[in-house]
């Protein structure tokens, strides 16, 4: 990781490492308009030449048979079965706890205004995979749709290098009574998801992270003429770890590493008033490296990260607010004091034993976040997320009375008689 002082950056250096590493630049549009029109034009064909060109994978059935799914089971040894059954109760109850309230409320005598809800008819769940395959994920998509009521769920994730979607994956779907699964990723699954194949329905809404090819096709299937909805632009995983000296060194580079361990174009930040402990976590981050499985991966990641020496934490948490995390931890002592300054971050850490992993898979909050500084302006994905509000009004002789002269104001205001003439005829009734 490099180093950074604040107090030594020139000007316009703090925007700089406030930018991400892989952004979604023009050549990847590119790139992904041109799969998006291949599935267009050609459907299931497009999707298993697509799948080979770019995954390496020939697919011999875009569904997997669902049998398959209730089978999986059996390649799954008992203690990850129970980790499931934990996470998935926790989960469940932090998401069933967020359903949103009917209102109704009348705003002046016969005039009757409610908000109801409704479930997002048909959803897309997408789980990134081909070098891990994220279980978790599923749980963090699957239980806020199946609580929201909606009456289709599909899922897609590309197989692996043999073929065959992990059994992980399978058996977790399977436990939310997920059946309808395909085996494609990458931008081809969300092109196939907002358009519809032979195979594969069109969705009302797409969920779920991706690299930056996923981004880019979720963010170009919501303009016209496709128009599909998505839940956040959630691409390489962030952190941002704001620390004192009473941090952990050895507990701030096991976070550092676990999430870097998701590979290309996240990043990892470190930023401290400490420069005792910049070092002390550059060698704890040396020698914890070694061993790992993804230590490839890591390395590459920790080649566009890096740790900043502030001169206090109240410089720290001006940067944070900037840089808008998608995850920030507050290892410093008196944690929860700084909360109420932070704006900008799609989900906080409190304390050094508030590791981010815990929440990756099983304490209830969704790891479903905005990347990119999006999370200045929206949060990750809830129940919510896979509900639409619709107000309803029913309009009483009395609050016609009392109303259309105000309605005939306005509109006759901006010009619009037919609207002034619509309310009058009301108000005489």
């Amino acid at each position: 990781m490099r180093t950074y002082i604040a107090a030594q950056l020139p000007g316009g250096d703090w925007q700089k490492l406030i930018r991400r590493p892989e952004p979604v630049d023009d050549e990847v549009t590119m790139a992904v308009r041109r799969i998006i029109e291949m599935v267009k034009v050609e459907g299931d064909r497009a999707i298993r030449r697509l799948t080979s060109e770019l995954d390496g994978v020939d697919i011999e059935n875009i569904r997997i048979d669902p049998d398959h799914i209730i089978t999986s089971k059996e390649n799954i040894p008992g203690d990850l079965q129970e980790a499931v059954t934990v996470a998935s109760a926790n989960i469940e109850s932090f998401h069933r706890a967020q359903r949103p309230p009917a209102v109704t409320i009348e705003t002046s005598p016969g005039v009757i205004c409610r908000r109801l809800w409704r479930p997002v008819e048909k959803v897309g769940l997408y789980i990134p995979g081909g070098t891990a395959p994220l279980l978790s994920t599923v749980l963090m998509l699957g239980i806020p749709a199946k609580l929201a009521g909606c009456p289709r769920i599909i899922l897609s994730t590309p197989s692996a290098k043999n073929g065959h979607v992990p059994h992980e994956i399978l058996y977790t779907a399977g436990t939310l009574g997920i059946t309808e699964v395909y085996a494609i990723g990458g931008a081809q699954a969300i092109a196939a998801m907002a358009l519809g194949t032979e195979s594969i329905p069109r969705v009302d809404k797409i969920f779920g992270p991706g690299n930056r090819f996923v981004s880019a096709a979720k963010s170009l299937v919501t303009q016209p003429p496709y128009n599909v909805s998505i839940d956040v632009t959630a691409g390489p995983t962030e952190l941002l770890i704001l620390a004192d000296d009473s941090a952990n060194p050895s507990w701030i580079a096991a976070d550092l590493l676990s999430q870097a361990e998701h590979g290309p174009g996240s990043q990892v930040v470190l930023v401290t008033d400490s420069e005792l402990l910049i070092d002390q976590v550059k060698k704890e981050c040396e020698r914890q490296l070694q061993g790992l499985s993804r230590k490839g991966f890591i390395m590459r990641v920790m080649e566009e990260s890096f740790s900043l020496l502030v001169a206090s934490l109240e410089e720290g948490i001006a940067f944070a607010n900037d840089y808008a995390p998608e995850h920030l931890q507050l290892a410093t002592a008196h944690a929860e004091d700084y909360l109420g300054r932070i704006q900008h971050a799609g989900a906080v850490f409190i304390g050094s034993l508030s590791s981010v992993v815990f929440g990756d898979y099983a304490s209830g909050p969704n790891h479903t976040l905005p990347t990119g500084g999006i999370a200045r302006a929206t949060g990750g994905v809830t129940i919510e997320s896979y509900m639409k509000s619709m107000s309803v009004l029913e309009m009483r002789k009395e609050g016609c009375t009392a109303l259309h002269p105000v309605v005939e104001t306005l509109a006759r205001a901006e010009g619009l008689d037919a609207h002034a003439r619509a309310a009058a005829g009301r108000g005489t009734w």
